[in-house]
């Protein structure tokens, strides 16, 4: 069966099979049995199916109820007729067992092929055996051939296991061969099997076809049939949604409404509430405030009072005490005048009485005048304050309504002036009476008199009406029990009280009609005046100033009775401006002329008024007058023309008044009533001017009419505002009142100037401060906030038209058109005001009231918000429409043209029902050309999209304006770059490229590369993943060549919409001639100071046969070169802590390269230099703040002392002051280092290593090194050049490398690891010690390597456990043996880390050389008990310093010290004269005779020591002698000295000839004393003799005879001592030697001190002289020095044969 058919989907029993191994049935086998070979029997009547049959008969159930004649015919078109049930089910049952029969031969073969390769294993160990086995047997036949027993026996053991495992896999060898055996003829049996059921596959093949065919129809039948129940299904539920979204959208609205309302309605309970807690919370703080002051006040007053009764106290003892003392003298001068008088004779008691009255009198006189200038004052006061109330009236409110009482105010003035000249003709200073009037006003608070009252009702109305026109100029809040009607109304009362009052108290003259009584004329009672006038009064109304101006007034007498008139004249202040002219007509009347009264104003041009009496008037009666005015200064005049008649004097009054504008509309409140949201309504009111004065005027929105009238108007509500901001303002108050209250005196022209000017100074500071700073709180209410952002919110549906300001001309009217213009439902308010330019003129407030009302139809959701959309995709959203008509209107939906391409509503045009809905769909698929066609509606920057659309609905004026608004954006992924070229990649390597993927979408997208190819892999995540918005993920692909040819290939990548972006990569694989074991190596963490090592290998595979073999192709021709030895080279990166051993070499074909790759962790140098400036500057740091700190104590000590101390301690703090204020002065000059200043090896950098060791934490690092190999041998004809490399045959090997904190670190040494010992002379021993410290949280048991035990180096002390934070110092010593530079490493070894101590040294020899050679050091004769020195010098040139030691035989205690000679003595063979012993005669008190200084010491390189002998005997003797041996600390040596020396208790010495007695002096006294017996001279000399002998040997040679020569010394010693110069020698009877041969010369002479003389003796044989025989003389030799020695001097002669 073929492979398609084995994966076919109807192959389960085949598969089910498989994995159970499932095996034909034995019913089925037997079948087959009895059958025979070709024949098959099936059971196809079966009762019951098996249950994997069941399905069977449901589908044949179904097909019977479903099948009809299109299903038969089909199936018969196929298969020629109706399949039974019993054939489909002899299908499968058939295809069932053809399975397993199939399942059971693959088995089989497994088995098979099982078999085998167990057989092949089994094979190979048996051939590996026998080849060990036939390895030992030689290694033993060796072994043996060697007679290494021990060896033989293991080796033999070793052969007895292996022939038993050999024995066993033969064994086992055979019996896997019988189950081989076994297991292939029991595959040969199923094949069989399969061959006899080759017949079946062919038909089962073709019915399963037929039932595919049949099963198909079917399910496609059952396809269409499911189709139509899901629409049907879809339908139903999507309407279903649709409705349930509907009431879930209505529901939310109206809940989104009542919870909108709800928190409206909070918010404006909140506010208010807050404003109404923060009134109540100021009324509080106020009230608090005003008891608090009260409380002040009255403390103030009861200690004022206290005070002032004990002033009062005292005041009243003082005027007790004076008014007795007064007394007294009083009496006392009472008695001295009653005395004088009585003694004048003078009645004393009447003069006494007169005096009493006339002092009376006086003191009553002044008194009168006191209260005369008091009420002066008082007068002075009234009129003050009556003059600055009328000021204050003109300035803040209007007039009052009753003219009676306005007109007579005006002549106050004159009237004041008046008065003031009678009451006081000369006016006291300005100083005076400011203190007068001061004095009085602080009076006036405790004066209980009427004046007194008016005065302080006046001030207390003065202040009111400031507080009312400040509180006017506030806005109304929204309580209206805050502002009522009473406080206006006591107010109203209060000023009518004040008027009443200064009424009945004003002169009669400053009246403005004169008070006539009624007078009874014939019995008629006449009241009021007898003329009257007509007009009643005389009115110059809008003058101007120069124009003159004439009215004609007609006098009638009313009276009962003939009366004549008299013109008096006119008000004083309106002489200048009007002339009186009247005409007679009636009859003829005397003329009369008269003069009016002096005008007051000196500066101002008199006016004549000629006036002609008209004589007697009868009743009714009347004449003509005319009035002439020519004003000269624009402001109002009031006054009256006064007449006399005979009934009474009486009075016209006169008014002129200036221009002024009088402004109203005819309407101040505007109603629109209830419109329709969008229409327009307008309405027009009128402005009209009723003035004879032009003035500007403007629509202003912003602020209330009171406010912005009062800012302009006045300066009471900023000087309140000013007086709680700042206290320079309130200053500038009070000097501005009380130069208002100085200032009455003056005219009034000059008092309104002044007020003006003020005025002006006030409004403009007001106007820059409100235009640089804001206004304070106090003085804006937060309503007036309120108004102003309700007045800026409904001014956007009601507008004022186009005019809005401009010139209102006299008695002229201007239309002003207001529109309305609906756009939210609900009511809109507006309220402006009209302002004029003229200051007199109130701004005209204005409130405009208007209704929206809904349209009918609207769209629920005016704003659709679609999100974040990409391009190309159909976004859709379904627009709600509502009506409240009561009738169907028709909708039509329109879409801007710049929209038309990319959006669509559905449907286009409908209608919706009376209170219904309608919904239409909206469609939105954005395309690319969106930002051409829409460039105003869409931002391609930030790719938000607003587009207007609207709904024109029939028989609505406007028309439903909704949004749709977008965020529309890419749905592109970016890579970067676009193309990845891996380049040349090896077959045995993996290559890794990053290319970058973005997001350019605002949406998450999700991403997958799919159809990646088996050699390339994508990570991370298998390249599946999610981007967020503008991300921009890194993508690692990893490509792995799996054979040597060029790839292009490309790498899709799906988006979450089914995008494909592709992107393009090329590779070249190639074959490398070597190969690396492995190409990665992964450390393990590594302490900083230890390594770790890791082993691979390099391989040459190439060979001839395998060369033959491989393809090339052709991209990599050049990569494969021929056959030849390889040349490899490993690249290290610079300053990597990676070595590679070895670094570069060669291979040949077949060959492997063990590779050993280090990884030594190292802290790096760059580090080490900054953590050393930081520890400097942290150090400088510290060093300051010590310096601070000392002088902050030494200031607060020196703030301590006190100022009593003596000078010394005051010098004594100085200099420390001083010191330590100049040392940071010093440090701050100091620059930091540079880091290259700080070298390896110094303090710092040290410290700086040891302080990044105990904080080092962790370093990971990562290397790729490559391995470069060479195309072959260098060219024949120039070995020395380079090989020719390629970059295709380049391998890389990637290191990973972690380092963690070393938990060993060395703290001495500086934390070097290197012991160095330097130079050491060779047998020397040298010890150092270094210390290590456990800075590691655990306890580390320590143990060291071995060292060479053969070598130099050794390790003194044993290791310990270390806990944390423990020291142990490691002792080394080295000691070389030879001359050569040792070194060895030491491995300090613990659980987590190898300390490794690398211990160096050289081994020098020494050179040391001495001055003097060796051999013999003679220091001659020295008197006893003197001194004689030598110096020695040794000279080191070696490199190394070099110890010495000096050792004498005689205080060596290892020595002999001459035993041998004594024993030879002793023996008799000491016969020879020159044998001198090592160690001779020594000193009798036991002290050495010879010393040496110094005994040891070491030389350095190139210097030299100086050794000094010193030769000290103590008693005479000639024997003295010792051996000075100088030696080196390795025990060699530099040289032996013998030391000689001789004394002598005499100066004088004689040295020489043979010697007589042993040269070992005993140490006992001698017991006999010698005597000589050589001639009979001796005994008469008068001192004893010193024998000497002298042998002399003549040589006989050949017949000639040699004479013999001996030589004596005779010298002189220098001493210390005084004594003789030089000595004297002679010889006694030196003829008598001729006799017998001898000669001597000289035979005396002299030495000199210091010195030898040599005395020569020579024998020649005489004449006779017979052989053998001995010639001897004795001869006296006399010394002389300090003392005369006699020396007995033998001498023998004899001839000697032998050669000696």
């Amino acid at each position: 069966m073929d492979v398609e058919d084995r994966n076919s989907p109807f192959d389960v029993s085949s598969d089910r099979c498989g994995e159970l191994g499932v095996h034909l049935s034995t019913d089925d086998d037997e079948d087959n049995e009895e059958g025979g070979p070709g024949q098959k029997t099936f059971k196809d009547e079966e009762a019951v199916l098996s249950p994997d049959l069941k399905w069977l008969e449901e589908l044949y159930e179904e097909d019977d109820s479903d099948m009809d004649g299109d299903g038969d015919l089909a199936v018969a078109a196929v298969n020629g007729k109706k399949r039974s049930y019993a054939e489909t089910a002899r299908m499968f049952k058939l295809r069932r067992n053809l399975d397993q029969l199939d399942c059971f031969h693959q088995q089989k073969e497994h088995d098979v092929l099982k078999a085998r390769e167990e057989l092949k294993l089994c094979r190979q160990n048996v051939e590996s055996l026998v080849e060990q086995r036939d390895k030992l047997e030689k290694d033993i036949e060796r072994q043996r051939a060697e007679d290494n027993s021990v060896a033989v026996f293991q080796l033999r053991a070793q052969h007895k296991n292996l022939c038993q495992k050999l024995q066993s896999e033969e064994e086992l060898e055979g019996h896997i061969n019988t189950r081989l055996k076994q297991q292939e003829m029991e595959l040969s049996e199923v094949e069989v099997e399969l061959g006899r059921f080759s017949s079946l596959w062919q038909e089962v093949q073709e019915e399963e076809r037929v039932f595919q065919v049949l099963k198909n129809q079917k399910a496609a039948t059952r396809l269409q049939q499911e189709k139509k129940a899901s629409q049907n299904l879809q339908l139903k539920m999507q309407h279903l949604r649709d409705k349930q979204a509907a009431m879930l959208r209505k529901e939310e609205a109206e809940c989104q409404k009542k919870i909108e309302e709800g928190q409206a309605s909070r918010k404006i309970a909140a506010k208010y509430l807050k404003e109404t807690i923060k009134r109540m919370h100021q009324r509080e703080a106020e009230k608090e405030q005003e008891n608090r002051e009260l409380l002040e006040k009255r403390i103030q007053a009861v200690k004022s009072l206290k005070s002032n009764i004990a002033a009062t106290q005292e005041s009243l003892r003082v005027h007790q005490s004076r008014a007795k003392a007064n007394s007294q003298r009083k009496e006392q001068r009472q008695r001295q005048l009653r005395e004088s008088l009585q003694a004048q004779g003078i009645n004393s008691i009447k003069h006494m009485y007169q005096q009493k009255q006339l002092e009376e009198l006086k003191r009553k006189q002044e008194e009168f005048e006191d209260r005369q200038k008091s009420k002066r004052v008082e007068i002075v006061a009234k009129i003050l304050q009556e003059e600055q109330l009328v000021k204050n009236r003109k300035r803040h409110q209007a007039r009052l309504p009753k003219p009676t009482t306005t007109d007579k105010f005006p002549s106050l003035g004159r009237a004041r002036e008046k008065l003031l000249y009678y009451l006081d003709p000369s006016p006291p200073s300005a100083t005076e009476e400011s203190a007068t009037i001061s004095r009085q006003f602080s009076d006036s608070t405790s004066s209980s008199s009427p004046s007194s009252d008016v005065e302080d009702l006046g001030e207390t109305m003065h202040h009111e009406v400031d507080d009312q026109s400040l509180a006017d100029s506030l806005a109304e809040p929204e309580f209206s029990g805050l502002w009522d009607q009473n406080y206006k109304m006591l107010l109203n009362e209060k000023t009518a009280l004040v008027q009443t009052e200064v009424k009945q108290e004003e002169p009669a003259v400053a009246s403005g009609k004169l008070s006539i009584p009624p007078k009874k004329v014939h019995g008629k009672e006449l009241k009021g005046p007898p003329f009257i006038s007509k007009p009643e009064i005389i009115l110059f109304k809008d003058f101007e100033v120069g124009k003159m101006y004439k009215k004609k007034i007609v006098l009638t007498n009313i009276s009962y009775i003939t009366n004549h008139c008299k013109l008096l004249g006119v008000s004083a202040h309106l002489k200048d401006f009007i002339s009186i002219k009247q005409i007679w007509a009636c009859y003829a009347h005397s003329s009369c002329s008269f003069e009016p009264l002096a005008s007051s104003r000196e500066e101002e041009p008199a006016t004549d008024v000629c006036f002609e009496p008209p004589g007697s008037l009868s009743t009714g009666m009347s004449c003509d007058m005319q009035a002439v005015f020519q004003p000269m200064i624009n402001e109002d005049l009031e006054g009256e023309v006064q007449f006399a008649s005979a009934m009474g004097p009486f009075s016209v009054p006169v008014r002129c008044t200036i221009k002024r504008c009088d402004l109203e509309v005819d309407s101040q409140f505007i109603d629109f009533g209830s419109h329709v949201v969008g229409q327009t309504i307008s309405w027009t009111i009128t402005l009209t001017n009723k003035g004879a004065l032009a003035t500007l005027f403007s629509l202003d929105t912003c602020l209330s009419p009171e406010t912005s009238h009062v800012q302009m108007a006045s300066q009471v509500s900023a000087i309140t505002c000013q007086e709680t901001s700042s206290q320079s303002t309130t200053s500038v108050d009070q000097s501005s009142s009380v130069s208002l209250g100085t200032g009455e005196l003056q005219p009034k022209q000059e008092n309104q100037e002044l007020s003006e000017a003020l005025q002006q100074e006030h409004s403009e500071s007001d106007a820059s401060a409100t235009g640089t700073e804001a206004i304070p709180e106090t003085c804006v209410s937060p309503d007036v906030d309120a108004q102003m952002d309700q007045s800026h919110s409904d001014s956007d549906e009601i507008r004022l038209g186009n005019v809005k300001e401009g010139e209102i001309g006299p008695f002229e009217s201007i239309q002003l058109e207001v529109v309305f213009t609906p756009t939210i439902p609900g009511e809109a308010k507006l309220d402006f005001h009209i302002k004029f330019s003229d200051l007199t003129s109130k701004p005209i407030p204005i409130q405009v009231r208007g209704v929206a009302v809904s349209v009918p139809v609207w769209v629920v959701q005016p704003s659709i918000d679609l999100k974040i959309c990409m391009f190309d995709r159909l976004y859709q959203d379904s627009i709600m429409v509502q009506s409240r008509a009561s009738t169907a209107l028709k909708l039509t939906f329109e879409v801007c043209p710049e929209m038309r391409k990319h959006m669509e509503i559905l449907p286009k045009m409908g209608f919706i029902q009376a209170q219904s809905g309608f919904n239409a769909q909206l469609k939105f698929l954005p395309r690319s050309s969106l930002s051409k066609d829409a460039k105003k509606l869409f931002d391609k920057d930030t790719g938000v999209l607003e587009v207007p659309l609207t709904v024109q609905v029939t028989g609505q004026v406007k028309p439903i304006h909704f949004t749709v608004q977008a965020v529309v954006t890419s749905s592109n992924l970016q890579f970067e770059p676009t193309e990845v070229d891996f380049g040349i990649c090896s077959i045995y390597q993996l290559v890794k490229s990053s290319v970058r993927l973005t997001n350019l979408s605002l949406l998450p997208q999700d991403f997958g590369f799919l159809g990646v190819p088996e050699f390339i892999e994508v990570q991370p995540n298998d390249g599946f993943g999610t981007l967020l918005p503008q991300e921009t993920l890194e993508i690692d692909l990893i490509f792995s060549a799996n054979k040597a040819k060029e790839y292009n290939f490309q790498l899709s990548c799906r988006s979450g919409i089914n995008r494909d972006f592709l992107l393009s990569c090329r590779a070249v694989g190639v074959r490398p001639p070597l190969e690396l074991s492995h190409s990665l190596v992964q450390f393990g963490a590594t302490a900083v100071g230890d390594h770790s090592t890791a082993i691979l290998y390099l391989i040459n595979h190439q060979n001839n046969h395998n060369q033959s073999k491989q393809p090339v192709p052709p991209v990599v021709k050049d990569a494969m070169a021929p056959v030849a030895p390889r040349l490899f080279s490993f690249t290290l990166p610079k300053d990597s802590d990676i070595s590679i051993t070895p670094s570069a070499g060669g291979l040949l074909p077949g060959e492997r390269c063990l590779v050993q790759v280090t990884f030594r962790p190292r802290l790096l140098d760059q580090d080490i230099r900054e953590e050393a400036l930081r520890l400097l500057h942290r150090a400088k740091l510290l060093r300051e703040k010590e310096l601070e700190r000392n002088r902050h104590a030494e200031q607060e000590t020196k703030n301590e002392v006190p100022v009593e101390t003596s000078k010394a301690k005051k010098a004594s703090v100085v200099p420390k002051t001083s010191t330590a204020s100049d040392s940071p002065n010093t440090d701050q000059l100091t620059e930091p280092p540079n880091p290259a200043d700080i070298q390896p090896g110094s303090e710092q950098y040290e410290e700086a290593r040891a302080s990044l060791l105990y904080s080092f934490t962790q370093r990971y690092s990562e290397y790729t090194v490559p391995c470069f190999v060479s195309d072959g041998d260098p060219p024949e004809e120039d070995r020395q050049a380079q090989p020719p490399w390629s970059p295709f045959n380049t391998l890389y090997l990637k290191l990973q490398c972690p380092a963690v904190q070393p938990p060993l670190v060395v703290i001495s040494n500086n934390g070097q690891n290197v012991i160095d010992f330097h130079q050491v002379a060779v047998g020397e021993r040298v010890i150092k010690r270094f210390t290590v410290q456990n800075i590691s949280k655990e306890s580390l048991d320590l143990r060291s390597s071995v060292l060479d035990i053969c070598g130099p180096f050794s390790l003194l002390n044993a290791l310990r456990c270390l806990r944390p934070g423990g020291k142990q110092s490691l002792v080394l010593a080295f000691s070389p043996s030879l001359e050569k530079k040792y070194c060895e490493t030491l491995e300090v070894l613990s659980q987590k880390m190898t300390l490794e101590m690398t211990v160096c040294g050289e081994g020098v020899v020494p050179a040391v050389t001495s001055s003097h050679p060796g051999g013999l050091l003679d220091f001659g004769y020295v008197l006893e008990k003197e001194s004689a020195s030598h110096v020695l010098k040794l000279q080191n040139s070696s490199t190394v310093a070099v110890g010495f030691r000096v050792l004498l035989a005689s205080l060596c205690p290892s020595q002999s010290q001459g035993g041998a000679d004594r024993v030879a003595f002793l023996l008799g063979s000491y016969t020879d004269s020159q044998v001198q012993p090592t160690v001779g005669t020594q000193n009798c008190s036991g002290l050495s005779v010879f010393s040496v200084v110094p005994v040891e010491g070491s030389i350095a390189p190139g210097q030299s020591q100086d050794i000094t002998v010193t030769f000290q005997p103590d008693h005479p003797a000639v024997n003295y002698s010792d051996r000075l041996t100088i030696e080196l600390i390795n025990k060699s040596k530099v040289c032996v000295v013998d030391l000689r020396g001789a004394a002598s208790s005499h100066n004088m010495y004689l040295f020489g000839g043979d010697r007589l007695t042993v040269p070992i002096e005993s140490l006992l006294p001698p017991l006999i004393t010698s005597q000589p017996q050589l001639t009979a001279e001796s005994e008469v000399m008068e001192k004893p003799t010193i024998p000497v002998l002298v042998t002399l040997r003549a040589s006989y040679s050949a017949g000639v005879i040699t004479p013999a020569v001996r030589e004596l010394q005779v010298g002189c010693i220098s001493s210390t001592q005084p004594s003789k110069k030089s000595g004297e020698f002679y010889w006694d009877n030196a003829a008598s030697l001729q006799q017998h041969g001898f000669s001597v010369e000289p035979t005396k002479g002299t030495v000199e001190t210091g010195h030898k003389r040599t005395l020569t003796v020579t024998w020649t044989p005489y004449c006779g002289y017979k052989p053998y025989e001995v010639v001897q003389t004795c001869v006296p030799l006399t010394l002389k020095g300090d003392e005369t020695n006699v020396y007995r001097v033998t001498l023998m002669a004899l001839v000697s044969t032998t050669t000696d």
